[in-house]
């Protein structure tokens, strides 16, 4: 339990709350861009989380301490983190205008819970291995947690429009969601039709 591994894990699920009040107390930027203090603040805790994601399994290997515990919430931390993100930026924009926001959202997390509901019925029947963690399904999360920074940033990032850089690494992230979401649900179907 008290692995550093573990450790990092669970300190990403207790930096979501910090995230999110970070969020609350974000002024609107367009009208304000005075306070970008707290913006740089909430996107660089929201880096921090994500930092975390590649350290906790990079230590877990290196140092040999994977264990069963972290192959649990490893993934839980991953969920909540990029739901609860995607969650607030549909929040932040308005919907009227920004409707692929909300659409892009809604496939990424309605994937998550469907991979999930699949990986726990897959380890119900002892196939749990069919549906680990691919290399597609690592390329989805690492442009997913790009996309959701730019977004969350929203001020110009050395030269390039945050805002425009982060819908495209979105819209990017959400086909890769439905491809990788395809190849876990093949597998799936493998298993069910056996």
């Amino acid at each position: 339990m008290t692995t550093i591994p573990n450790i990092l894990t669970l300190s990403r699920i207790f930096l979501i709350p910090v995230f999110v009040s970070l969020y609350y107390f974000q002024p609107a930027y367009s009208i304000t861009p005075v306070f970008t203090w707290i913006n740089l603040l909430l996107t660089g805790t929201y880096a921090l989380i994500s930092a975390t994601d590649y350290f906790d399994g990079y230590l877990a290997r290196k140092l040999n301490m994977t264990s069963q515990l972290g192959a649990f919430l490893d993934p839980v931390a991953d969920k909540l983190m990029v739901s609860t993100a995607l969650i607030l930026l549909v929040d932040f924009y308005p919907t009227d205008t920004h409707w692929y926001i909300s659409v892009c959202a809604l496939i990424i997390i309605s994937r998550e819970i469907l991979v999930s509901a699949l990986r726990e019925w897959m380890g119900t029947i002892g196939k749990r291995s069919n549906v680990c963690v691919s290399w597609m399904g690592k390329v989805k999360t690492f442009v997913q947690i790009f996309a959701i920074l730019f977004l969350l940033y929203q001020q110009p990032f050395f030269g390039l429009l945050s805002f425009e850089v982060g819908v495209v690494l979105l819209l990017i992230a959400t086909f890769l969601t439905l491809w990788s979401g395809l190849i876990y649900l093949k597998e799936g179907l493998k298993a069910f039709n056996n």
